[in-house]
């Protein structure tokens, strides 16, 4: 994603960051004149968006530090449960429903997951909360955190499904074309291009073990819909990382907020 001038406005305290935020955009301590314009446009990956944003305020460096030690220990921690989840020695089938959603387009984006390993009761997971962004970045985020959690299973068997053509033709598609003329095409930018690159290199490193299927979205497919309630749960809790949802029966996560 591109560092906007929004972003920069959104992220600052009294018209300035401090100095962790100054580091992870890689731009050094205390800034130079006219810095703002230097750093507008570049790329940032997911952590550094996040910690941008965690890292907002007059902070100590000692507390900036351990937010940033906070942060990733908890993406470790969050990244063995998921992994667990679906690398049991037992399971011979994964399917990964993956759905994102946008209140208003632009808007505040969410994503969400759901998990059927074997026969068990589906594993639902909601996150990758945006502040300002669009449908296709919130369904781009949920198909490469399904790639993400294919990769980390051992199972012979997974089909991932999104209801976004978009994100799989980004993905598994146009991809190969554009990365052939150097991540270019004819008529104009590649939107989301971080994005599209991430999810490419992922589905390109497992693509052999792994099939990503199209469904239609609200048609009643039990995987889309609950895909599409952790979505929009992402969106109301903004929860910018991945948390489990508990439930005590699908037909209340059903009930649950739809777009």
């Amino acid at each position: 994603m591109k560092v906007t001038e929004d972003f920069i406005s959104n992220i600052m305290t009294d018209f300035e960051l401090n100095k962790a935020q100054f580091e992870l955009l890689s731009y050094n301590y205390p800034p130079e004149d006219g810095w703002e314009t230097s750093i507008i446009e570049i790329e940032i990956d997911q952590r550094t968006f996040d910690l941008l944003v965690l890292l907002k305020g007059k902070i100590a460096l000692k507390t900036q530090s351990q937010i940033i030690k906070n942060y990733d220990l908890l993406h470790t921690l969050l990244g063995q449960e998921i992994k667990e989840s679906t690398s049991k020695t037992s399971s011979t089938k994964l399917r990964i429903y993956c759905d994102g959603a946008c209140e208003d387009n632009p808007g505040e984006a969410g994503s969400g997951i759901t998990i059927y390993n074997n026969d068990d009761a589906p594993v639902l997971y909601y996150g990758n909360y945006i502040k300002n962004g669009t449908n296709n970045i919130a369904e781009l985020n949920a198909l490469i955190k399904a790639l993400e959690i294919a990769m980390q299973s051992n199972c012979k068997d997974i089909i991932i499904y999104s209801d976004s053509k978009y994100s799989i033709d980004c993905i598994t598609n146009w991809s190969y074309g554009w990365k052939r003329n150097g991540w270019t095409k004819k008529g104009g930018e590649i939107k989301n291009l971080s994005l599209i690159q991430e999810g490419h290199n992922l589905y390109n490193g497992i693509k052999d073990k792994i099939i990503i299927e199209h469904v239609k979205g609200h048609s009643g497919v039990e995987g889309n819909e609950l895909s599409d309630r952790m979505a929009v749960n992402a969106i109301k809790e903004k929860n910018i990382d991945y948390l489990e949802y508990r439930y005590k029966n699908l037909e209340e996560v059903l009930n649950l907020k739809s777009y």
